[in-house]
């Protein structure tokens, strides 16, 4: 079943629309929101009432419209709203731990131990980013959105969006720079 069919379905009142959606994107949007949140189980809170959203507001969607973009901007803006209400109770230069298993994706186990490792660095300095950064960077690298549509996304002028992309990645290669050298 397609996206839009899903949805036209949903929009009957059928639920298996929703099962489906859920089932294709949930992993992904999980793995989103935890790069944003840096915990697992808040980030499967927020996928969850981001679901849970989208189906009480699901007549408004035009189903004509792709439905990942949708969902994968829904979710950052839920997370970095989950952040903004949790900002002096919780601590964001936890541990990732469960992140790797999520992405890894080596061939060999040479390979795997390498990428593995890189990973984990590149998932440590993300995690010492502000909130704000760490959203463009989840939203750029991982989601792949334009700049264009991260200003959308979090409506902020598109020129507010580059600097905090540039900021965010001079900070990252000056983390990754640091822990290169450390070891």
């Amino acid at each position: 079943m397609q996206d839009a069919e899903a949805i036209c379905r949903l929009k009957r009142g059928e639920i298996d629309g929703l099962e489906t959606l859920v089932e294709r994107y949930q992993v992904r949007a999980v793995r989103t929101a935890y790069l944003v949140v840096q915990d697992e189980a808040l980030a499967e809170d927020v996928v969850q009432e981001t679901f849970l959203r989208i189906f009480q507001r699901i007549r408004f969607f035009d189903e004509r419209r792709p439905f990942k973009p949708y969902l994968m901007r829904s979710v950052v803006n839920a997370a970095l709203d989950t952040i903004e209400k949790l900002k002096h109770e919780t601590d964001f230069d936890g541990e990732s731990d469960g992140i790797e298993r999520l992405m890894s994706q080596a061939i060999s186990v040479e390979a795997q131990a390498e990428a593995g490792e890189l990973q984990e660095q590149v998932l440590a300095a993300i995690a010492k980013l502000p909130p704000r950064q760490r959203a463009v960077i989840v939203q750029r690298y991982y989601l792949e959105m334009s700049e264009n549509e991260m200003a959308q996304t979090l409506d902020a002028p598109a020129g507010t969006v580059k600097w905090l992309l540039n900021a965010a990645r001079a900070r990252l290669q000056t983390l990754l720079g640091a822990e290169r050298s450390a070891k």
